[in-house]
């Protein structure tokens, strides 16, 4: 397969940086462009200090790391240090990174970087709130046909909301931006808590990251260990799970993950359902699919996967 020339637009989060870990231990499959940083599971200043800090860990601080918007499109931010901690990556002994942000706003990093590359080679991943694609978006509507294909962690069908009760922290933060994206008509894959909530981040799968006896897997392990006992009290699971990371799964790996083209639509209006994704998923209505919004996971192949990717760093 072609390696991916990818932007990581992210906001970690500890699974946004097991993501990023993905992506820089898959050299031969992901061209990681920059990273451009949201406001979202932490303000925009955390953010993009934990972007670099995973860099740092994972020996890459060469990788142009760019803050952007730090409040939603239309909206005030909300946060989700109850999941993530006060940093945002609670578990690890966190430090001040050496390496600096880039300078430049990280909308326009974007813009320029789908006009430099040539049409259907860029990919944006999304790990965050859509603001940053939302804003290039909305600036420069001419780089929507340059977009090879944008891949979101964000949305639920069959599993609801993890916010509240209809909506995914992602799309919740910024339904006005998650709503750009799906009218563009950029090609578009979504993993969405359908997805997620089967790759589950168990005690073994943990220790397996442990038992690599390099710097990432521990840090990845006690990021995990914080991490995961927030779902496993609200859900009742064997494991938190993984969400981010499925994105930089499936474009190193997309027979680990099955789905259907269906009609998504964002609410933006009620304040009861602020932030659905309501899926089409049996095509009841003439709204033409604009998404693969995927159901399945090959949890085994897909911890396999980050394991030994996480192994080489």
């Amino acid at each position: 397969m072609q390696k991916r020339q990818i932007i990581i637009d992210t906001d970690p989060g500890q699974d946004d940086a097991m993501a990023i870990l993905l992506a820089l231990g898959s050299p031969e499959d992901i061209d990681l462009l920059g990273i451009t940083c949201v406001a979202g599971n932490v303000p925009l200043a955390l953010t993009h200090k934990n972007a670099r800090i995973t860099c740092e860990v994972a020996g890459r601080p060469d990788v142009p790391v760019f803050a952007g918007c730090d409040v939603p499109l239309d909206r005030p931010l909300v946060t989700a240090e109850h999941v993530h901690g006060k940093t945002g990556l609670d578990g690890p002994e966190l430090w001040e990174p050496k390496m600096p942000l880039t300078d430049g706003h990280a909308v326009d990093f974007i813009i320029h970087s789908l006009r430099r590359h040539a049409p259907g080679t860029v990919t944006l991943a999304t790990l965050g709130p859509l603001t940053n694609i939302g804003a290039a978006f909305r600036k420069a509507p001419d780089i929507i046909d340059r977009v090879q294909e944008v891949v979101m962690m964000g949305g639920a069908y069959f599993e609801v909301g993890n916010i509240t009760p209809a909506a995914e922290f992602n799309i919740y933060v910024d339904p006005e931006a998650a709503e750009i994206v799906f009218k563009s008509g950029a090609p578009i894959t979504v993993m969405p808590l359908d997805v997620t909530h089967k790759a589950l981040a168990t005690k073994p799968r943990i220790e397996a990251f442990r038992a690599l006896n390099n710097k990432v897997g521990t840090f990845a392990a006690e990021m995990l260990d914080f991490f995961e006992r927030f779902d496993i009290e609200k859900y009742g699971s064997e494991g938190g799970p993984l969400h981010d990371p499925c994105v930089i799964a499936y474009l190193i790996r997309p027979e680990l993950f099955r789905g259907k083209q269906v009609n998504v639509e964002v609410e933006t209006q009620s304040d009861l359902t602020r932030g659905m994704t309501v899926a089409d998923w049996w095509r009841v209505t003439d709204r033409a699919p604009n998404a693969m919004f995927m159901d399945q996971v090959d949890a085994d192949g897909f911890f396999s996967l980050l394991t030994e990717r996480l192994a080489r760093l």
